[in-house]
């Protein structure tokens, strides 16, 4: 049987209470990601979900369990993984291209100069940034320094790619057009992608599955549920499709209705969830809440 590209076992991570004992924010999470997946996580601040995310990443140790990604145990940083954070995290003295250059010559020391710059002036052409490549992150907007660091991290062609909220500090309009980049760039390399984020409509649009956490102390992924829309999804038009509908619903009933309580099976895995096959949860015990 093959094995799964990410595998996490039994996870948790603790934190000392000031009192002599100690504060579990997770345990056993269990999940593993098939490669060339899309996986978005989503739960109550709290919960651990950012702390997951850099234990991931290699930035941050696990009190317990274990991470294999490619049957080999995740121990430390590495250039196999890539992140994105929410601050964008690029070097203010470098040009843009420059900044993505940077990581470019670290992943691939053998190659040329004119092969890491012709790479990364791809990748910024990607995101539709090829008239910005001289300007400092400074002279950039918000939405420009985002897409300059997703560029980075795409163009690095990381194994794992981890996103940490990264489009949370944008408006609405910018945070679109950066998602349609996103969904674009993953449609051509095929990367699997492990992103954190609190809205439920961009998990929708973005994932193959979604992770439902539920509330800490003892937070555990309580269901992973699939997305079973077809692709390519456009925010124009996936709204058509009644399967966005049930899977909106049933998501925002597990947060309001429902993470306090949520467990995982009892082998610490998370249900797996199709809610495009159950009957969506009653538009009246939805409440209208920011998530």
């Amino acid at each position: 049987m093959k094995k799964p590209f990410l595998q996490v076992e039994q996870l948790a991570k603790r934190f000392p209470d000031g009192s002599g004992g100690a504060l579990t924010v997770f345990d056993e999470v269990q999940f593993a990601l098939d490669k060339g997946e899309f996986v978005c996580i989503i739960g109550h601040s709290g919960c651990g979900k950012s702390t997951i995310l850099n234990v991931l990443a290699g930035l941050d140790e696990a009190s317990d369990g274990l991470v294999l990604m490619n049957n080999k145990e995740v121990k430390g940083p590495s250039l196999e993984r890539g992140v994105v954070f929410q601050n964008y995290s690029l070097l203010p003295w470098m040009t843009t291209l420059n900044n993505i250059m940077f990581g470019v010559r670290a992943r691939f020391p053998s190659w040329t100069k004119e092969q890491v710059r012709d790479h990364s002036a791809r990748y910024l052409k990607m995101v539709g940034l090829e008239h910005a490549m001289q300007r400092k992150p400074s002279q950039l907007s918000g939405g420009m320094r985002q897409r300059v660091s997703i560029a980075r991290a795409f163009a690095t062609q990381p194994e794992l790619l981890l996103l940490d909220e990264p489009f949370g500090a944008l408006d609405a309009l910018t945070r679109g057009v950066i998602q349609d980049e996103l969904i674009k760039i993953w449609q051509d390399t095929q990367q699997t992608v492990f992103m954190i984020t609190h809205d439920v409509d961009e998990a929708i649009l973005l994932s193959d599955r979604i992770f439902l956490m539920s509330n800490g102390p003892h937070a555990r992924i309580a269901e992973s549920v699939q997305v079973n829309i077809p692709r390519p999804r456009t925010r124009a038009t996936i709204f058509q499709d009644p399967a966005y509908t049930q899977v909106r619903n049933y998501l925002v009933d597990f947060l309001v209705n429902r993470s306090g309580t949520a467990g995982p099976q009892a082998d610490g895995r998370p249900h797996q969830v199709d809610p495009t096959l159950q009957s969506a949860p009653s538009a009246s015990r939805i409440k209208p809440v920011l998530v």
